[in-house]
């Protein structure tokens, strides 16, 4: 079990991202992978949640949950992808609302 744990610390860290003040965030579409869910589809519903819950315990949503676009190859083109940046306090959320 304490293997376990570490092996899935390790995975949010591996994708960790750190601005240059330090603060520390994680991409939901990585964070969706990571969590294995296979559609962005499916983990928008978590995401939903999380922002309810979070606005339920008195945050700002919109300063907790950063929406930004990436820029993906679409075949021969690329086009932009709605994403958002969470928090570490954010995590814990995400796994107490998710399915």
């Amino acid at each position: 079990m304490k293997e376990l744990k570490a092996k899935e610390y390790k995975r949010f860290e591996d994708i960790k991202h750190i601005r240059e003040d330090g603060s520390e965030y994680w991409s939901a579409r990585e964070l969706a992978s990571a969590l294995d869910y296979t559609q962005w589809r499916n983990f928008s519903k978590v995401i939903g949640r999380a922002m309810i819950a979070c606005e339920n315990s008195g945050h700002d949503v919109l300063d907790d949950f950063a929406e930004v676009s990436k820029i993906v190859d679409a075949g021969a083109t690329s086009k932009p992808i709605k994403d958002y940046e969470w928090y570490l306090g954010k995590i814990s959320i995400t796994n107490q609302t998710g399915e």
